[in-house]
């Protein structure tokens, strides 16, 4: 007996509840990370207390570190949600760009996770040494510098530098392995992946970029639920059994 209809059944459906899952997640990253960083824009005057010298980021980071950690961390898991989503879409389109984009997309997860995570791992015990009024004036200097060298390494190398390049790139291969696409999607996503590119001249002090980057993730927020929208959409179309993409394998 032939049950290759009911094993192509299967298939579609396992297909079908991936990419909804996958759909869910980068819907759920972008509204978590747009919730925390309005959160974090007001109770810690986020991004720009990251221009102050270092005590002076520590002590407001100590004045507000509950709420502060708690946007710190949603933001965190919403980034992180990148990663499994990226995995997820690699069966909605095919080739080379589908299999990189899983794995690129991954690595944008880990490294700003990582960044992220220094304000919930690091920051608090340093926050504490550099305030301990009964510590030496040479172990507060020391849990400052300890501090400035995770801002810098983890914090703008790591989870914002190469965050924005791996973003960006994720971006344009899941443009590249799905070509079921509206146009519209497409230009809001290439548009916004050159923006948020344009980040990892931040730390070179070119103008504008740090308004193109803003712009740029405001943009790709957007792009995430549209891009949800479209393969939710796409498979669940009655009688369409095939992957929304290329042919039928990955992308994300």
């Amino acid at each position: 007996m032939d049950h290759r209809p009911d094993h192509l059944t299967t298939t579609v459906t396992a297909d079908r509840n991936r990419l909804r899952r996958a759909a869910g997640l980068l819907v759920a990253g972008a509204v978590g990370a747009n919730a925390a960083f309005l959160g974090l824009g007001s109770t810690f005057d986020y991004p720009d207390v990251l221009q102050l010298p270092a005590a002076e980021i520590v002590a407001r980071f100590d004045a507000t570190r509950a709420t502060t950690m708690a946007w710190f961390a949603l933001l965190a898991l919403s980034a992180g949600a990148l990663g499994p989503a990226a995995v997820l879409l690699r069966r909605a389109g095919r080739g080379g760009a589908a299999r990189w984009s899983a794995r690129v997309g991954v690595a944008a997860a880990v490294v700003q996770v990582i960044g992220l995570s220094r304000w919930l791992v690091l920051v608090p015990g340093l926050a504490d040494r550099a305030l301990d009024p009964s510590a030496s004036a040479g172990q507060r200097a020391d849990a400052l510098d300890t501090f400035h060298t995770a801002h810098t390494w983890l914090g703008t190398a790591m989870g914002e530098t190469a965050g924005y390049a791996l973003t960006a790139t994720w971006t344009v291969l899941v443009l590249a392995a799905l070509d079921r696409l509206p146009g519209w999607v497409r230009a809001l996503g290439a548009g916004s992946a050159a923006l948020i590119a344009s980040g990892v001249l931040i730390p070179l002090d070119v103008p504008g970029t740090d308004l193109a980057n803003f712009v740029g993730y405001i943009l790709w927020s957007v792009w995430l639920v549209a891009l949800a929208v479209c393969l939710v959409r796409r498979h669940s179309a009655p009688g369409d059994g095939r992957p929304t993409t290329r042919a039928a394998g990955a992308a994300g």
